[in-house]
């Protein structure tokens, strides 16, 4: 009985190994990466009331140095770290205004070091603040860009530094009709500039020019840099990278997780002239984007004694001659990973594998088809919700041939069934013998008994598609569905131990048991149940209680996945009812619930 179960067996050795794995990568790191991000916080402040020195300039040498203009941040207040308001109301500004982003550059340091994204909220409710994502260096939680020249190391050049104080030229505040341009003069016969532009979205361009108005020229080497103080809290999910990552000409990604740099040093790939480099984090990313085509030399970098984890490139020499002037540029992305949004950067400035910038995985290949699927039909009905269930449906479609002979194939193994115990018990003694005799049989019924296993099979990476697109895509962050799903990407907030609410009572987390999830174990129960029972207690044990585990599991799920796995076992308990009808097969639902409700009787009392 054994083999006429096995479809149902791999399924369940195949869901165990997925969510034990679930268990293992995610649950159990839970608790330690919570300790983990209070510790970086607390270490991130003290460093910070203690003055840290400031980030690391990139040298001309493959390993960085300290900038000697560097600084430290400003004295925290008698009560602590300053909070980021008062850090930035500290300094001298220029506004940024976009549709899309708000915030201000430094004019001391020209450092873009204060910007929100307006879209975004922390929370589902609207009124929730924004999303915050640079920060300033004597904030709680640093996070900004900078750039500036490096000397070749002939001369002693005075160069714009971190406590240089810049001059605004033209326009106060920088939108996307009014670029922003910071002057300074080093007494020296050299000027500098940096103009600030920006586009309706997330991508800027900042330009650094030379006028040289001294009898010599000289040679500079312009460089751009991310500093982010202290590791930030990510989710510590295996499938989702968050840190430091580029994409460097034929070296293709790299992906830096926070730890590496501070265990292995720094990380210097060749130099490359098409590429990017930066931070990313589920949602939110910031990036730096020498102009294609311009050879540069990219970092990663960690400094224990500021705790400033570091993304930086040095650019080609640039030569000013005597009376003439100079200029180079670069990109910056800083705001919300969005797909559509990323891929028309990709293709309109030619930047290199941009895409890559979202977490795509191991099933790129079907990850994101599945969300542009997702996405169409979201602007055809509105509502993501609607359209993961329709996608559904078009996957069954698609599988339907498939799925179609491998249900005829379990129905006819059925119809053999009395034929096959035959077998059993006249070759109960020689296992070879009744092996030879069932295939034999098999063959002549034209039945595989492995086509049960392909729907299954093909489920998994499709799940996995579905939960990679749940997780790492921002457009489903905060995406409602109906009723109380307001989130596709969250778990489903209510649960059976409060009554959904009606109790005030807000249950751990290991008890948030919500509607979804239960629709799911009860679908999930009744497609075991069309199959006949097994006649091994144990295996009995194992079908009627496997639901009830998944229910639990699914739970902490986004509940996108779980309206998806609900409606798919719909789906296919639907298929499954009408092909084996269509065959003449008994449907054994009916007598499998009875038998599981139905009262055992106790054994009859020897009274001999």
């Amino acid at each position: 009985m054994f083999a006429e179960n096995r479809n149902t067996i791999l399924a369940i050795v195949l869901s165990l190994v997925v969510l034990l794995g679930w268990q293992y990568f995610i649950a159990q790191p839970q608790l330690e990466r919570q300790q983990a991000a209070l510790e970086a916080q607390q270490q991130a402040a003290q460093q910070t009331e203690q003055g840290a020195d400031a980030p690391q300039t990139p040298s001309l040498t493959n390993s960085p140095q300290q900038s000697g203009t560097s600084s430290a941040p400003a004295a925290a207040s008698s009560s602590g770290t300053l909070n980021r308001d008062q850090a930035i109301a500290q300094t001298a500004r220029v506004e940024i205004e976009t549709p899309r982003l708000s915030g201000s550059i430094n004019l001391i340091g020209g450092r873009l070091d204060d910007l929100r994204l307006k879209d975004y909220h922390e929370t589902v409710d609207k009124s929730s603040p924004t999303i915050v994502l640079f920060s300033p260096r004597n904030s709680p939680e640093p996070y900004y860009t900078d750039y500036g020249w490096v000397g070749d190391g002939n001369s002693d050049l005075t160069l714009p530094g971190t406590d240089t104080v810049w001059s605004v030229e033209g326009s106060p505040t920088l939108t996307p009709s009014t670029p922003v341009t910071l002057t300074y003069s080093n007494g020296e016969g050299l000027v500098f500039k940096r103009t600030f532009s920006i586009d309706e979205n997330y991508m800027f361009t900042v330009s650094q020019a030379v006028e040289n108005t001294g009898a010599e020229a000289v040679t500079l080497f312009p460089y751009g840099l991310i500093a982010r103080n202290g590791k930030p809290e990510t989710t510590g999910f295996y499938i989702l990278h968050e840190g430091l990552l580029g994409v460097f000409g034929e070296e293709g990604l790299q992906e830096i997780d926070y730890s590496d740099l501070e265990e292995d040093g720094p990380v210097r790939p060749a130099s490359v002239d098409q590429g990017w480099l930066g931070f990313t984090d589920k949602y939110w990313a910031s990036t730096l984007i020498p102009a294609p085509g311009s050879t540069f030399q990219p970092g990663f970098s960690y400094s224990a004694a500021s705790n400033y984890f570091q993304a930086d490139y040095l650019g080609t020499g640039v030569t000013v001659p005597a009376g003439g002037d100079a200029e180079t540029s670069s990109y910056l992305f800083a705001g919300a990973k969005e797909t559509n949004l990323l891929d028309s950067y990709e293709s309109a400035l030619g930047i290199e594998r941009f895409e890559l910038l979202i977490d795509w995985g191991w099933f790129y290949f079907l990850t994101k088809p599945m969300f542009y699927a997702i996405d169409w039909l979201f602007h055809l009905v509105g509502n993501f919700g609607v359209a993961i269930l329709l996608v559904t449906v078009a996957i069954k479609l698609v599988f339907f041939p498939l799925a179609n002979k491998s249900y005829v194939s379990m129905s006819k193994m059925k119809l053999v069934q009395p034929q096959m115990t035959e077998i059993r018990e006249k070759y109960a003694d020689d296992r070879q013998k009744q092996q030879q005799a069932l295939m034999e049989l098999y063959k002549k019924e034209k039945i595989n008994p492995l086509a049960g296993c392909l729907p299954i099979l093909i489920q998994i990476p499709v799940f996995f598609a579905l939960y990679k697109v749940l997780f790492v895509t921002i457009e489903m962050r905060h995406a409602p569905f109906f009723g109380w799903i307001q989130d596709l990407s969250a778990p489903d907030p209510t649960t059976i131990f409060n009554l959904f609410g009606l109790i005030p009572w807000d249950p751990p987390q290991l008890l948030m048991l919500g509607v979804w999830p239960l629709i799911m174990g009860v679908t999930m129960f009744v497609q075991m149940k069309m199959n006949p029972a097994p006649p091994d207690p144990t295996q009995q044990m194992i079908f009627t209680w496997m639901p009830v585990l998944f229910t639990f599991m699914l739970a902490s799920f986004p509940a996108g996945l779980v309206i998806y796995w609900a409606w798919n076992n719909f789906l296919s308990i639907a298929q499954q009812w009408v092909i084996m009808s269509r065959q003449g097969v008994k449907i054994e639902l009916w007598d499998n619930l009875g038998a599981t409700f139905k009262r055992k009787k106790p054994a009859p009392e020897d009274k001999s």
